[in-house]
């Protein structure tokens, strides 16, 4: 199965908890629907994007990247390669790479929730399908050269340093949990 066709499949069965969230699903599936490179940086209309959330539950922490590029907090992820064999396993690598981190594992059921925002041309939109990676106990981050900065932060603490979109991930990362 191709990349396209995992990340079709995956939104198929993609429940949103609200109707924002549908919308979101059906706006992704009609991307990829009428764009055959919707999962590549080149598709100037936009491409899906994977991330992922990394949570230590036991610990009720949360590690986020202060984004070189971007000068911003927030979870790991980015651009899907051709390597990669499903829209969950880019995830995992994103979120892998930029934390340095081994043996995170995704947790289970899927996407947690999907996030569309605009990025500078010639691109313009990132359609991000957001998961949730658990960090194995006693995880241990290291900086990769995407990052300014890696940090834990306390569940209460993540509105006061990330954007809106990150708390959403956040709050629905707990509730999944």
């Amino acid at each position: 199965m191709s990349l396209h066709d995992d990340a079709a499949s995956v939104l198929k069965e993609y429940r949103g908890r609200d109707d924002e969230q549908s919308a979101l699903r059906d706006a992704y599936l009609a991307h990829l629907a009428a764009h055959p490179d919707g999962m590549w940086k080149s598709c100037g209309a936009g491409h899906l994007t994977a991330s992922a959330l990394v949570v230590d539950p036991e610990r009720g922490k949360v590690l986020l990247t202060l984004h070189r590029k971007l000068g911003m907090w927030l979870q790991m992820g980015g651009h899907c390669e051709p390597g990669d064999g499903s829209l969950a396993a880019a995830a995992l690598r994103e979120a892998a790479e930029e934390s340095g981190i081994a043996g995170l594992t995704l947790l289970p059921g899927g996407p947690v929730t999907l996030d569309r925002h605009a990025i500078p041309p010639p691109c313009h939109w990132h359609l991000d399908v957001q998961y949730a990676a658990l960090a194995p106990p006693g995880a241990v981050e290291t900086i990769s050269e995407e990052s300014l900065d890696l940090r834990w932060f306390g569940w209460d603490e993540v509105a006061d340093v990330a954007d809106a979109s990150v708390v959403r991930l956040l709050e629905r990362t707990r509730a999944a949990l």
